[in-house]
């Protein structure tokens, strides 16, 4: 099973995760970071999960189809399916949209201060 992380953590330590799997030459898990707790829900809304719930393990989909399994209409699916593109958390293919894993782990830690 291909499980995405999203994660909060900072730019810096994202690239030096980055800089160790480059020297190490060790793949590192898929992930996708975001610098604070705050920015990770602002781009990831619940309707947004929604649309990763639908897409995940389901291979390439047109946009068309991802409103249709949700009974939403394409506008508002366009709209949100470009923020998770842009964030990086599905991508473009020939065929429409993809989210390649089958699963999403959320890992950050809330802390005082």
């Amino acid at each position: 099973m291909s499980v995405l992380t999203i994660e909060v953590r900072t730019l810096a330590e994202t690239l030096d995760d980055v800089a160790q799997a480059m020297e190490t030459l060790t793949p590192s898990e898929p992930r996708v970071s975001f610098e604070t707790p705050e920015l990770l829900w602002k781009v990831m809304t619940a309707k947004r999960w929604e649309i990763l719930k639908v897409m995940s393990g389901a291979g390439p989909l047109a946009l068309r189809e991802v409103a249709r399994r949700l009974d939403r209409d394409v506008k508002s699916v366009h709209a949100d399916t470009h923020a998770l593109l842009n964030a990086g958390v599905i991508d473009r293919c020939a065929e429409g949209f993809i989210f390649p894993y089958d699963a999403v782990h959320v890992d950050f830690l809330l802390k005082a201060g």
